[in-house]
């Protein structure tokens, strides 16, 4: 198999989450932060490889499988750790929903691919949007210090209720989409 750049940029969106991990853990002035822009920098690929695959026509089922895994480790492995560091009822509350959709959308779209109908749930504007809300709140709260007057790791941790309020609207619409043929299979004698 020949790697395109669109997936070479997604290998290395999984290569730099133990780096990711490594940096937010270690005991070194401003690691933290750089952990944050190594995260943005793999925020942006996910962005990048999809748009570079489309325009130079560089599709591949290898790509489309591993693109989204690598973008659901880097923010899960992200979200855990900014768990682990504010471990507070409520943080977990958001981890959950964040982490639940994810792996309950995943699931619906292999059973649906399965059936042939894996159009129903594909990706939208609105999951757009909460990407790029979860993907900014993790930055800032992986950054933490605050910028001048601008108390960033507070606004990160508000923009994550937001994620989360995207998370579970987007899940809704996605169960939605899906509900048709959930129904039909309720009905049906096993």
């Amino acid at each position: 198999m020949r790697i395109n750049l669109p997936t070479a940029l997604t290998l290395g969106r999984v290569a730099i989450i133990p780096v990711v991990l490594g940096l937010f853990y270690v005991d070194w002035q401003h690691a933290r932060q750089a952990s944050a822009v190594l995260f943005v920098i793999a925020a942006f690929t996910d962005w990048l490889d999809g748009w570079l695959a489309r325009r130079w026509n560089q599709t591949s089922n290898f790509g489309a499988f591993l693109d989204p895994v690598a973008d659901k480790l880097l923010v899960a492995v992200a979200l855990v750790m900014l768990l682990r560091d504010h471990s507070t009822g409520l943080m977990g509350v958001l981890v959950a929903v964040i982490i639940g959709r994810e792996i309950t959308i995943s699931a619906l779209r292999e059973w649906l691919a399965e059936m042939g109908e894996r159009k129903r749930v594909a990706v939208g504007m609105l999951g757009k949007i909460k990407t790029a809300f979860q993907m900014t709140a993790i930055s800032l709260m992986l950054w933490k210090l605050p910028v001048g007057p601008i108390p960033v790791y507070e606004l990160g941790y508000g923009l994550l209720f937001g994620a989360a309020a995207l998370t579970l609207w987007s899940m809704a619409v996605y169960m939605k989409a899906a509900w048709p043929l959930m129904r039909d299979g309720l009905q049906r004698p096993a």
